[in-house]
């Protein structure tokens, strides 16, 4: 586990042995295609820890984003785990590392948050939901992530949705932000459809706003929302593999965030793809904590 302190400067455990409401957690490693480096999606979790660390002093403030302060004065109900020891050369191990990571959170009644890593993490995550189920998927993301194999991995970034989509406890995708190309081919686009995937592009949101999205999650449901940084605009988050104009807004994607939260309920959540090699004068790790800081906080003001 990585040193401490944590994100925003929470504990790795509450005083008085009171169990946490939120647990935060990084995941630097996943399923690497054969040859890629994926050294660069590895230093997510500290680099987001550590522009978290101004903010530490103003838990107390008033937050505009939330319309008030955090934790509503109540008592932080949040903290950070640290990184798992994942390793890039042990794929198989990364997965097991995170479900039952994500399992343990679940089961102590606590909603698991997660720092990636590339695409490939979320599909140990959100098959640690199993005994939680049905769930609803939102990924906010550039692509739809339904290839079946690449490169001969079936368990890689390319194929994210894909696998979610053969989970049982998984009743439903919405999938926002779609945009440009990728490697999706007609294929791909024709599975998802079928499979009853709904795609979202950038241009329907810029157009008719968030409600493009939520209109398709279900009242009550359980959601476990999963953010590629590259869903957003490279303006605001350019520290990702591959930049694609047109992406959502930081307040389209908190929007969504609080949705989710008021239509249904925010189950879990991860942040991944953020390539911190890529990063602009810190832009996309301040845009990264800010939304983690609007995760928690609508967790928080969840009944």
């Amino acid at each position: 586990m990585s040193p401490h302190p944590g994100f925003l400067d929470f504990p790795a455990h509450l005083p008085g042995g009171v169990q946490p409401r939120i647990v935060l957690f990084g995941a630097p490693h996943g399923t690497t295609y054969p040859g890629a480096d994926s050294s660069g999606f590895a230093g997510a979790a500290a680099a987001i820890r550590a522009a978290s660390r101004d903010d530490a002093q103003f838990l107390d403030s008033w937050d505009f984003d939330l319309g008030g302060p955090l934790f509503e004065g109540r008592e932080p109900c949040c903290v950070d785990a640290g990184d798992l020891p994942t390793s890039a050369l042990d794929k198989s191990g990364n997965r097991k590392l995170i479900q039952q990571k994500t399992r343990a959170i679940l089961a102590a009644g606590a909603v698991p948050l997660m720092i990636g890593g590339d695409d490939s993490v979320p599909i140990p995550f959100i098959a640690g939901f199993a005994d939680h189920g049905p769930i609803w998927i939102l990924q906010i993301d550039a692509h739809i992530d339904w290839r079946d194999e690449r490169h001969g991995e079936p368990m890689g970034y390319s194929s994210t949705m894909r696998r979610a989509s053969e989970m049982p406890h998984v009743a439903g995708i919405v999938q926002a932000g779609i945009r440009g190309v990728g490697s999706a081919r007609p294929l791909e686009v024709e599975t998802a459809r079928r499979w009853g995937a709904h795609l979202v592009t950038a241009r329907e949101i810029h157009t008719d706003g968030i409600g493009a999205a939520l209109k398709h999650i279900p009242a009550d449901a359980r959601v476990v929302v999963t953010l590629d940084c590259d869903g957003l605009d490279p303006s605001v988050m350019p520290g990702v593999a591959g930049r694609t104009p047109g992406g959502l807004t930081y307040q389209q994607a908190i929007g969504l965030i609080e949705g989710v939260s008021r239509r249904a309920r925010l189950a879990g959540f991860d942040l991944i793809e953020f390539h911190t090699p890529a990063d602009i004068d810190g832009i996309t790790a301040l845009t990264a904590a800010r939304l983690l800081v609007n995760v928690i906080g609508r967790i928080v003001r969840q009944v």
